[in-house]
């Protein structure tokens, strides 16, 4: 018999006949939990505030939670596990992002109760009774975020992050470049990724793109080597979409400039042998990625 929170034994003694309706409805509800899985990652990485972050990773958890138990009734139901596919991109600005999930709980609310009423198996029913319940309070929680004063991030503007950071002192400790040349390298690769997201794929925007992600690994090693703690990926922050090609060509141009810049201004200083060379082969990267988007901008 069915007899913990989250076992399913009961299914092994009551089960009803194949319903493809429900059965598509559950998978449409794992599509929905794990969508929401990736983008509430995202919002707790923008939330101006840890108390706001922290909030949203724990309602996150309760995504999780459901989509490990809507993964169990629809294996009971087919005998097969779901497939997990993203069915809603998660909007880049983070206001667009709480209000997208406010709506998106609201939604699930009406939903998940439709199918725990046309659900004949009580466990079915009683999963998608209580998923709705914690759907709700997720949509109040949302809500609230929305009715909150707009926070300043006062520790996360953009002429404080990464280049235009870096750029904007005058003395820097190696902690500080380490920090400012891993966030501009997240910023490099949050801007392409949006570009190629919105604009549609240009080989351009994906070879560097592919490249930051080469420049963040090779950063990496150093911050542990040198016990410098690794910062937030709050680049998403501080993007926004181009335009038009043009603008994105113009904006890679100008974030490559940024990016030499930095990578010249940590070479004036008296830095270990082992960073010297990492920075000095990112700043070589930097000047081939500024002359593809400046050839790339000359030809439209």
């Amino acid at each position: 018999m069915y007899s913990n929170q989250y076992g399913l034994n009961y299914y092994d003694y009551y089960r009803m006949p194949i319903d493809n309706h429900l059965i598509n409805d559950i998978q449409k509800a794992i599509n929905a939990e794990y969508s929401a899985v990736i983008c509430y990652k995202k919002l707790a990485n923008m939330a101006p505030t840890e108390d706001e972050k922290n909030r949203i990773l724990e309602i996150q958890k309760d995504k999780k939670r459901h989509l490990k138990e809507f993964n169990r009734i629809y294996k009971h139901l087919t005998g097969k596990d779901a497939a997990f596919q993203i069915i809603e991109e998660c909007p880049v600005k983070y206001k667009a992002g709480i209000e997208f999930a406010f709506k998106d709980e609201q939604e699930a609310v009406d939903f998940y109760l439709d199918i725990a009423d046309k659900a004949q198996e009580p466990i079915i029913k009683e999963r998608f009774q209580r998923a709705a319940a914690d759907e709700q309070n997720h949509a109040v929680w949302f809500l609230y975020f929305l009715n909150q004063p707009q926070v300043t991030h006062n520790n996360r503007q953009v002429n404080n992050y990464g280049a235009e950071g870096a750029l904007s002192v005058s003395a820097l400790t190696l902690p500080q470049m380490l920090t400012y040349a891993l966030q501009d390298e997240y910023l490099a690769q949050a801007r392409y990724d949006n570009i190629l997201r919105n604009l549609g794929y240009i080989r351009t925007f994906e070879q560097i793109k592919e490249a930051e992600m080469r420049h963040i690994n090779a950063l990496l090693p150093l911050f542990e080597r040198y016990q410098v703690p690794l910062p937030e990926d709050n680049s998403q922050s501080f993007v926004t979409t181009p335009e038009s090609i043009k603008a994105a060509y113009a904006a890679g141009v100008q974030g490559e400039i940024d990016n030499i810049a930095m990578y010249e201004k940590f070479l004036s200083f008296n830095i270990p042998t082992d960073i010297q060379i990492v920075f000095s082969q990112l700043r070589s990267a930097s000047l081939n990625h500024l002359s593809a988007f400046e050839r790339g901008l000359a030809r439209i």
